[in-house]
């Protein structure tokens, strides 16, 4: 049975009702019961949504009788004046809806729908009117169906018209190019997708760095579908979280930096920086050599940086424990310079393990040596045990394969491992101590134990006071000064008894000014 009529008189009552119920609510919202405010905020957004169909139903009136025109306004200004709680945002979604569906002097039926209920216009239109689409997804809609249409076939414009209206009302209009390529898939013409794609290939882009010293470096990087899925084939497993469960540590690293080490990960084994079999050796013959400027002081005292040379990269500011983990297997050219800023070794090439001794880090290690790491050897890279930058030797004493994750935790919590010539029970050529600090400790001592094997330097003060206990009377200072003098002698070779005449004539003092100057 039909409902009678209700005429506008009521209706504008029943708004002013509904708008003095609304007013001061808050006021009294402490009465309600936990269900009563579930009701209550139901019944508000009921309210709103129905209040703002009415604002498009009356917007579309006023343009049709050509009240905004007369006006001398545009639609949107029309709206602002009228809906003052639009100028926060929202007048501008009102005005396209309207302006879509409603033509200034149109002829709107008494009671009928202003554009054919089952036209693409019609449906959004329906949905707006009754309340069940918000002017801004209609608006989303149907700036997604202009773009739409033309690459679809037309029978299937309505069906995709109330899936987009589905989507959005679900989980709003951002979504919606994501269902593009399914709706293209479906209900396109024929070739269409792929002419989409193969337009798309033409947009993709990667920027050249925006380098910021000391600080991270920024990339855009734009993928056509194809591209995007074979970089996340390719990084997916490597940025996955990797709990070790034989140490119990947990991979506390965010999910962007997993990413972006899974992704450094896989260029590095594209270049050939870690294969065993692959690539020359040598920075000369590698259009990926990395050149950069550092102080030998800095490089062997852990401070300061290094400054990349050559490249788009340039002046990007490397820390010493960067370049520590770069100098264990990589192309680096590094220019060391001296105290003065002279060139000590330019172009020292520093491609430090082999090919040859690679693939017996393979053979030998078989993978990661790190304590319950399972990452394969072709994943990863040869680690100096004592760095190279220390004095460590590329030979295969002082070599173990780390992967990416764990040869960065190792130059982090500066750990030594212990490279045995016979496997041990478990088949471990490689024991990590696991305590950190624990290759700095190793370092200690091993540079103690050269302290005693080596001389100090040959300062010009220290050989005056070498010369100087030789002429003393004391017998033990002659003893110690012969000692220490016995590997600093001059051509002439000198050695304990030794005239001391004839030979302290070599060290003349213009002599010891030559060796200032020189140090």
């Amino acid at each position: 049975m039909d409902q009678p009529a209700v005429s506008l008189e009521e209706r504008r009552s029943r708004l002013e009702a509904a708008a003095e119920a609304l007013d001061g609510l808050d006021i009294v919202l402490h009465q309600a019961s936990g269900p009563e405010l579930a009701e209550l905020m139901t019944l508000a957004d009921r309210v709103a949504a129905r209040a703002a169909a009415a604002r498009v139903s009356v917007t579309a009136e006023a343009v049709t009788r050509g009240e905004v025109a007369e006006a001398g306004v545009n639609v949107h200004a029309w709206v602002r004046d009228h809906a003052p709680s639009l100028c926060q945002g929202g007048a501008g979604a009102v005005a396209t809806v309207v302006q879509a569906v409603a033509a200034p002097g149109s002829q709107r039926p008494a009671d009928g729908p202003l554009v054919d209920p089952d036209s693409a216009l019609g449906i959004v239109w329906s949905g707006v009117s009754e309340g069940s689409v918000s002017p801004a997804l209609a608006t989303a809609v149907l700036r997604e169906l202009e773009r739409l249409q033309p690459q679809l076939v037309p029978e299937a414009v309505p069906t995709v018209t109330r899936a987009l209206l589905e989507l959005g009302v679900q989980w709003g209009p951002s979504v919606m190019r994501r269902l593009r390529p399914r709706l293209l898939a479906e209900h396109g013409r024929a070739g269409v997708l792929d002419d989409l794609q193969d337009r798309l290939a033409a947009a993709a882009r990667l920027s050249a760095p925006v380098v910021e010293s000391a600080d991270l470096t920024e990339y855009q990087l734009l993928m056509t579908p194809e591209q995007a899925a074979a970089l996340e084939a390719a990084i997916g497993p490597l940025s996955a979280p990797a709990p070790n469960d034989e140490t119990g540590e947990r991979d506390l690293r965010p999910s962007g930096q997993r990413r972006v080490e899974a992704l450094t990960e896989v260029c590095r084994r594209s270049s050939g920086l870690d294969a065993a079999g692959s690539g020359s050796d040598g920075a000369g013959a590698a259009s990926s050599a990395l050149h950069v400027t550092m102080s030998l002081e800095d490089l062997q005292a852990r401070t300061g940086c290094g400054e990349v040379l050559g490249s788009s990269a340039t002046g990007t500011l490397l820390s010493p424990e960067a370049l520590r983990r770069v100098c264990c297997d990589a192309d680096l050219i590094p220019h060391v310079l001296g105290s003065a800023g002279e060139d000590l070794d330019l172009g020292r090439v520093v491609r430090l393990f082999t090919r040859a001794q690679r693939r017996r880090l393979w053979r030998r290690d078989r993978g990661c040596t790190y304590p319950g790491c399972t990452a394969p050897a072709s994943w990863s890279q040869a680690h100096h045990v004592v760095h190279w930058a220390d004095g460590g030797l590329s030979d295969m004493d002082n070599a173990a394969l780390l992967c990416q994750r764990h040869h960065t935790l190792v130059h982090k919590r500066r750990l030594i491992a212990e490279v045995r010539g016979r496997p041990d029970d478990q088949g471990r050529y490689v024991v990590w101590d696991l305590t950190d600090g624990s290759y700095d400790r190793h370092l200690h001592r091993l540079r103690a134990e050269q302290a005693q094997h080596d001389p100090p330097p040959l300062t010009p003060e220290r050989l005056r006071t070498l010369l100087a206990a030789l002429a003393g009377e004391d017998p033990d200072d002659q003893r110690w000064a012969e000692h220490e003098l016995a590997a600093w002698g001059p051509d002439d070779e000198w050695a304990p008894g030794t005239d001391l005449d004839g030979w302290d004539h070599a060290w003349s003092e213009e002599s010891l000014v030559g060796l200032e100057h020189s140090s």
